[in-house]
C-alpha cells in the first residue's frame, strides 16, 4: 500500500535520498474523511439551551440553603402592650388619676400636721398644693406625673414613708420641669407627716407602758 503514495523516483537521486510522497495519490484513494469544523450544530426544537453534561453532573453546591418565605417572623419591636411594662419599678395604674383622689389625702395630711408643725411651714405646703391643683386643672401635667402622684398618695396614706419618698425622687428626676414648683411642698408634707406619726407611736407606747405598770400589784411609781 505504501508504494501507491510514492512518486516514481528520480533516476539521478542517490541511493540514500528519502522517497517523495504524492498528495494527489492520497486524495484519489478515498481515505477517511473528517467533518469540517465550520459546521454549526442545530438548535433544539423546544427552545431550551443546551447544557454540557459536565456542568449538570457536578457535585451539588455547598452553602446555606436559601431563606424560605415560610420562616416564622419575629414580632416587631414595640408591639408589646404598654400595660405589661412597669415604669421605674412602680406598679402601673390603668385608669386616669383624678385630681380629687390626689388632693384630698394631701390636704387631710396637712390638716393632721397643723398644731404640731409651725404655721409658716404649713402655709408654704398649702401654697404648693394650690399650685399643684392649678396646674392639674389647667392640663399642664402629663399622664405619667398624674399616675405617679396617685401612687405617692396611696403610699402616704398607708404610712409607707420610704416608698412615698422614692416616688417623689423619681418625679424630680424624670419630670423636674413639671413638678419643680410644687413638689417641694409634697416632700415637706411627707417628712412632717412621718415625724408626726413617729411622735404618735411613741406617745402610744408610753401610754401602754404606763397602763401596764398601774395594773401590776404593789408597783408604785417613783415620786
Amino acid at each position: 500500500m505504501a508504494e501507491l503514495y510514492v512518486k516514481p523516483g528520480n533516476k539521478e537521486r542517490g541511493w540514500n535520498d528519502p522517497p517523495q510522497f504524492s498528495y494527489g495519490l492520497q486524495t484519489q484513494t478515498g481515505g477517511p474523511k473528517r467533518a469540517p469544523l465550520t459546521k454549526r450544530v442545530a438548535a433544539p426544537q423546544d427552545g431550551s439551551p443546551r447544557v454540557a453534561t459536565s456542568e449538570t453532573s457536578g457535585p451539588p453546591p455547598v452553602g446555606p440553603p436559601p431563606p424560605s418565605s415560610k420562616a416564622p417572623r419575629l414580632p416587631p419591636m414595640g408591639s408589646c402592650p404598654a400595660s405589661s411594662v412597669e415604669l421605674m419599678g412602680f406598679p402601673v395604674i390603668e385608669s386616669e388619676a383624678l385630681i380629687e383622689d390626689v388632693l384630698r389625702p394631701l390636704e387631710q395630711a396637712l390638716e393632721d400636721c397643723r398644731g404640731h408643725t409651725r404655721k409658716q411651714i404649713c402655709d408654704d405646703i398649702s401654697r404648693r398644693l394650690a399650685l399643684l391643683q392649678e396646674q392639674w386643672a389647667g392640663g399642664k401635667l402629663s399622664t405619667p406625673v398624674k399616675k405617679r402622684m396617685a401612687l405617692l398618695v396611696q403610699e402616704l396614706s398607708s404610712h409607707r414613708w420610704d416608698a412615698a419618698d422614692d416616688i417623689h425622687r423619681s418625679l424630680m428626676v424624670d419630670h423636674v420641669t413639671e413638678v419643680s414648683q410644687w413638689m417641694v411642698g409634697v416632700k415637706r408634707l411627707i417628712a412632717e407627716k412621718r415625724s408626726l406619726s413617729s411622735e404618735e407611736e411613741t406617745n402610744e407606747e408610753k401610754s401602754e407602758a404606763a397602763a401596764e405598770n398601774q395594773t401590776i400589784p404593789g408597783f408604785q411609781e417613783a415620786p
